[in-house]
């Protein structure tokens, strides 16, 4: 059964993505939209899926919203199906594959973090579905949704307890 959607919710639709009455244009995974999310396939999973958490770059931008968490040097986002960590956040020095959380370009200054296979990953499930900055229109991101940096910025503050992010096919 569906959940019924609300204007708090961001919907993912063919134009993009629908929130608090307004249309953002986004970028999804380079697989598309996939009903049978796997590591490294490169899709955004269909579903419904909470957003769970707000991470922010301190030295690049002030605190977006209350509860946003922020990112540090040595944060990390665990990728590797074999490790037990599997789709959390780790801290280096870490010895399995994992992701930058703190990078030199600006795609995770700003990531709303979604429940997607999270907190109890199954592994191979595929890890980390974020919203994040997109690197530019049109141009797909691994799994990820993304918006540009005004429009990430504008609805940041904007997410309330209980804002989905919704995928369908």
């Amino acid at each position: 059964m569906t959940a019924l959607m609300n204007r708090d919710d961001l919907v993912v639709t063919p134009q993009g993505v629908r929130f608090m009455g307004r249309l953002f244009p986004c970028t999804l995974g380079r697989g598309g939209i996939v009903t049978d999310k796997r590591e490294g396939d490169g899709g955004t999973p269909v579903g419904t899926h909470k957003i769970v958490g707000m991470l922010y770059r301190p030295d690049r931008l002030a605190k977006p919203a209350d509860w946003a968490v922020p990112i540090g040097p040595r944060d990390l986002w665990s990728d590797d199906v074999k490790d037990q960590d599997y789709n959390q956040m780790v801290r280096a020095p870490y010895p399995h594959s994992h992701e930058a959380l703190r990078r030199a370009d600006p795609m995770y200054d700003l990531v709303l973090i979604t429940d997607w296979n999270w907190p109890y990953a199954q592994k191979g499930k595929g890890s980390a579905i974020f919203i994040h900055q997109w690197r530019r229109p049109g141009y797909p991101t691994a799994g990820c949704v993304g918006l540009s940096r005004r429009d990430l910025h504008w609805i940041a503050p904007r997410i309330s307890y209980g804002t989905r992010l919704i995928v369908r096919d």
